[in-house]
């Protein structure tokens, strides 16, 4: 089997990252914050050491005190969006964006927080220069996707960034197709938040994510949860300082110890390495399908402003038809539809009927790559 599903999750994992799950809950098994012996100190400095790591990746200034574990990044941007806006204000989001921010500001909607789509460009990408028409004087908020999870399309976040920064606005980012796949840098971007997922790029297991903070946007932020931390327990109240001020209850330590190891393999393979690796293979894809008929190749013609995700549309085609003949007669393994993010096919023109989508990752081959490409050419023409 290819699996070519790396834009909903990373597989398979670097080496270790699943023995290193499977020496915490047989050899370790102690909680974080909650005593001080040896094993549990040992799961305290993991902890830490995750947070450093990913602080580096995504060079985000600092402390690590400000990386806040989560459940994924759905509960990292929930974290941030309903945490941060209050009736009356105004958010301002892409025309791109993934269900994990539609959802919750659809439902903020009916608490009194407004929100407008920037339009994005028939291949996914934003213009910065639309944002600024858009502002208005409660525009307290701008949530992006860094990279599309239908089309692939990166955007401008530095841009952004700036003229979220010249307004006043608070910029929070979701890095879910990009972290681990593109570099992100926290500090340039000039963002608020950044949320991104353990299982995806990050190469780690499900169930784990991380919200990025600076201390100004943290000051504005309501927790979503309240309960033990393991301090200030003398308190009814939750503590005042991070990160227990938002991590109430027993994380996911198997999920912790299992995503420091493959962050380690991250910074010593280097994301820039891991980047032009996929490129590769996303350039060699898009080439072999150029000029193929009946199909349409969505967001960015060649690698530039991309990563690799690339959805490909069947016109008048089913396309869960289609991914499970890629599976049955190929061994190829695929998304269809519409991939939690209908906003981004009505952008795209591939509303209601979706797209089958092409993820590559650290692993794929250019044969993957090749098998790929001659699959898509033949259920074309059949």
């Amino acid at each position: 089997m290819i699996y070519l599903d790396n834009a909903a999750t990373s597989f398979p994992k670097p080496e270790g990252v699943s023995a290193r799950m499977k020496e915490y809950m047989d050899e370790i098994g102690a909680p974080v914050n909650r005593s001080v012996y040896a094993r549990a100190q040992e799961t305290g400095l993991v902890t830490l050491q995750l947070r450093e790591r990913l602080a580096r990746i995504l060079r985000f200034p600092g402390p690590a005190t400000r990386v806040l574990l989560t459940s994924g990044a759905t509960a990292a941007l929930n974290q941030a969006i309903f945490g941060f806006l209050r009736p009356g204000d105004h958010c301002l989001v892409s025309a791109m964006e993934h269900n994990a921010v539609m959802r919750p500001l659809q439902m903020l909607a009916d608490r009194g927080v407004s929100f407008d789509r920037i339009p994005c460009g028939p291949d996914g990408r934003l213009d910065p220069a639309g944002i600024e028409p858009m502002l208005r004087p409660e525009t307290r908020l701008l949530v992006m996707a860094h990279a599309s999870n239908v089309s692939g399309t990166v955007q401008d976040a530095q841009a952004v960034g700036r003229i979220c920064r010249e307004h006043g606005v608070a910029f929070v980012l979701d890095a879910a197709q990009t972290a681990g796949h593109y570099p992100v840098d926290f500090q340039a971007f000039g963002l608020s938040a950044l949320a991104v997922p353990g299982h995806k790029g990050l190469m780690g297991p499900s169930g784990i994510g991380a919200l990025l903070v600076t201390a100004e946007f943290a000051a504005q932020l309501t927790p979503l949860l309240a309960g033990g931390t393991g301090s200030a327990s003398d308190s009814e109240y939750l503590p005042p300082y991070l990160p227990d001020r938002f991590e109430s209850g027993t994380p996911n330590l198997p999920g912790i110890f299992g995503w420091e190891r493959a962050l380690q393999y991250i910074e010593e393979t280097g994301v820039e390495t891991l980047r032009r690796h996929e490129d590769a293979l996303t350039a060699r894809f898009l080439a072999a399908l150029e000029g193929a008929p009946g199909v349409r190749v969505c967001g960015p013609a060649d690698c530039w402003g991309r990563v690799g995700v690339v959805s490909v549309d069947f016109p008048g085609r089913d396309t869960a038809r289609l991914a499970e003949r890629l599976e049955l007669e190929y061994g190829i393994l695929t998304r269809c539809g519409l991939h939690c993010a209908p906003s981004a096919h009505k952008t795209l023109g591939t509303f209601p009927g979706g797209t089958v989508r092409f993820s590559f990752g650290a692993f794929n081959t250019e044969e993957d790559a090749d098998a790929a490409a001659r699959a898509v050419r033949a259920l074309a023409q059949t």
